[in-house]
């Protein structure tokens, strides 16, 4: 199937570079009752290889652009392309990662990875060494014939970022991923989730309710308004990578995470003394 072709089964493949153009994007959910506008003329560029984070209160429509992106819903206004093609059905070359991990019980931690491909109507056997890697590379070697039940959050969270890599998507979409993990994990993963992306060169839509978390995983953190959402700002972060876990200890750091609050504290999103996460409930 040719890249930008549509499947019999009505899915779509993006194709060429993985830049991602949204352009004046709007997204109103309707019913008999009830009319409610998520999003309101969006236009954002995201560049081949980039890590863009998204950051907003409850009900902003993070979320719901993320989906819009993916193909998993359709636009009510306004387009968005990936790699020059109009995206109008569910696009095959993404991984997505959801806040929770979602594994099969009953499939161990490599079964679970190979699932991917199953679905795909691949051969999980040509990926198997690929899946073995990724979770190496996420922290996860020795526990490929391990349980879900037998992972804790943070390591069951590690096997589904493998899954959402394990066939090779240039486009790599996550929705809070670390959002459910503790402190401590939260931080680990953090850590690893930036070397796997310099190691991969993936275009990367990271949803996200931590300024902190924001600015030392992105190139540049896209700042939504309330409901219906709107892009308030886009700050590009100037920091050296690998940031690690020193990443905090620069300057530009500070000056990125007070800008951004200063936006939030002066559109009433944020009162002071109130952190972000209070005004956040996950999911939304």
């Amino acid at each position: 199937m040719e890249p930008g072709s549509t499947s019999a089964a009505g899915i779509q493949k993006a194709g060429g570079g993985r830049e991602i153009a949204v352009k004046n994007v709007s997204k109103v959910f309707t019913t008999d009752e009830t009319r409610t506008e998520a999003l309101r003329d969006i236009s954002l560029t995201i560049r081949e290889g980039e890590f863009v984070s998204i950051v907003g209160p409850s009900g902003c429509g993070k979320s719901t652009l993320l989906r819009l992106i993916a193909g998993l819903m359709p636009v009510t206004s306004g387009s968005i392309e990936i790699g020059g093609k109009t995206v109008t059905q569910p696009i095959t070359d993404v991984g997505i990662v959801f806040q929770k991990p979602v594994l099969l019980e009953w499939r161990n931690a490599l079964e679970n990875v190979l699932i991917q491909p199953e679905l795909r109507g691949l051969d999980p056997r040509a990926y198997e060494q690929r899946a073995r890697d990724l979770l190496a590379a996420v922290g996860l070697s020795g526990f490929e014939g391990a349980y879900p039940r037998q992972l804790s959050g943070g390591m069951q969270q590690r096997a589904s970022i493998a899954r959402a890599l394990v066939h090779d998507p240039s486009l790599l979409l996550m929705d809070e991923p670390l959002g459910a993990l503790d402190a401590l994990t939260r931080e680990q993963v953090r850590v690893d989730l930036e070397e796997l992306w310099l190691s991969t060169g993936k275009t990367v839509l990271f949803i996200t309710h931590s300024i902190d978390e924001a600015v030392l995983l992105s190139d540049r953190v896209v700042i939504m308004s309330p409901r219906p959402g709107l892009i308030d700002r886009i700050i590009d972060i100037d920091l050296p990578r690998p940031r690690g876990l020193e990443g905090r200890k620069a300057s530009a750091f500070k000056e990125a995470e007070e800008a951004i609050t200063r936006i939030f504290l002066e559109r009433g999103v944020l009162k002071r003394g109130q952190p972000f996460a209070a005004i956040h409930r996950p999911g939304a």
